[in-house]
């Protein structure tokens, strides 16, 4: 029975990971935790600039001994003070940086959302690439089985004189630059893995079987990378508040409560009281400065409009990215009806050309170059299918939309 058991589970542990399970590995990969980790730094340190502006308490102790007394200073003197400051208004400083660290935290997480499905796009790309260099090693194997065969038939016909050596040789060399084609297709399989094993960090065995299905309704919304572009944008807007403030003036309460403990040699300079509370407002205002208030300002908004140039121009190139990827997509399916015409003509044509060889009516010349395109027009309609698998994706993803949310 434990044998039984072994055995049915045996198929489950051999399968490899298919386009979903791959993207799932990708964006779990160093490159995505290291996005994650910026977002949540960058929270953390938004935290830290809000408590900062929250009332702050101090405590304060001070011991003294002089050598000279005087009235105004003890033989020996220990003070103990708390107070607690609080910044009233800072010409906006404080709103501008809090909308500031808003911004960069949304641009962060939308840079996050954009890497994975970046890399999402990259591994569809992979995947399909993959199976398509199957699909060419496939038809290469059996296309070589095929020409071996012609060439065990052909030297038969060698040994009793019924062809010629350099019919026999051009099946030779047909098979060679086939072995050949076949070697670089297995180093092309390879280099996928290697680049696929790259992105996930760990060893991978390719299922195929994935599928990308295409989006029925036709809404796009904006990628990630442009939506971050976008954020970033209003960030540094935001900076722009800040250096203005500094136009205004800071006001500030304080309120300090001090105890003294002052220890006279000199009686007659003994203090009425041991402590104090005081309570101040406190205005500060730079009226001049030299201009740095107006060069900083300036400096900033000039790194906004860069950077709202800079959103602008690349929205319209997603635009355009958009356009040309639904385009691409369908040529892509034109291309698929292509692929299985000229297969059909191929598979005709061979047919017809292999009879009028076996009966001695042509060279094999027109039989070799005739099986060779047989086996092109399988991997040319493979190739074709796949191709648009990744047509659709990269539509998925110009149009905004999460990939993995696409694959089945």
């Amino acid at each position: 029975m434990k044998k039984l058991f072994f055995i049915f589970f045996i198929p489950i542990f051999l399968m490899g990971e298919n386009l979903n399970e791959l993207i799932d590995l990708s964006i779990k990969n160093k490159l995505v935790d290291s996005y994650k980790k910026d977002v949540e730094s960058l929270k953390d340190e938004y935290t830290s600039v809000k408590r900062g502006y929250l009332p702050s308490f101090d405590v304060n102790a001070s011991y003294s001994k002089a050598n000279h007394e005087t009235q105004s200073r003890p033989n020996k003197d220990t003070t103990v003070s708390a107070s607690v400051d609080f910044i009233v208004y800072d010409g906006g400083k404080r709103e501008s940086t809090f909308d500031n660290y808003k911004m960069n935290i949304k641009s962060s997480k939308k840079t996050l959302e954009s890497v994975k499905n970046q890399i999402a796009l990259d591994v569809t790309k992979y995947y399909y690439t993959y199976l398509t260099l199957l699909a060419k090693k496939d038809a290469k194997i059996k296309e070589i089985k095929q020409l071996n065969a012609e060439h065990k038939r052909l030297s038969k016909f060698l040994d009793v004189g019924s062809t010629t050596e350099d019919e026999v040789q051009k099946i030779v060399s047909r098979v060679e630059r086939s072995t050949v084609d076949l070697h670089e297709i297995e180093l092309d399989l390879q280099t996928v893995i290697h680049n696929l094993e790259y992105i996930t960090g760990k060893k991978v065995d390719i299922q195929s079987g994935s599928e990308v299905k295409m989006f029925e309704d036709n809404i796009n919304e904006q990628r990630d990378d442009i939506e971050a572009l976008k954020y970033s944008m209003k960030a540094k807007l935001e900076n722009v508040g800040i250096a203005k403030s500094d136009y205004f003036p800071t006001i500030s309460l304080n309120n300090t409560y001090s105890h003294y403990d002052m220890d006279f040699d000199n009686r007659t300079f003994s203090q009425p009281y041991d402590d104090q509370n005081v309570f101040s407002v406190n205005l500060k205002w730079n009226i001049f400065s030299f201009g740095k208030t107006k060069n900083d300002y300036e400096s900033k908004y000039k790194r906004y409009l860069s950077a709202k140039s800079n959103y602008e121009y690349e929205r319209n190139k997603a635009d355009v990215d958009l356009e040309l990827a639904k385009k691409s997509y369908g040529i892509a399916i034109l291309k698929i009806k292509s692929a299985k015409a000229g297969l059909v003509a191929a598979n005709s044509a061979y047919k017809v050309i292999k009879s009028k060889y076996q009966n001695g009516l042509i060279d094999n010349v027109a039989f070799l170059e005739a099986l060779s395109e047989k086996y092109d027009a399988i991997s040319v309609l493979k190739e074709a299918e796949y191709d648009l698998q990744v047509k659709r994706a990269n539509v998925i993803y110009n149009s905004g939309k999460d990939i993995k949310d696409y694959i089945k």
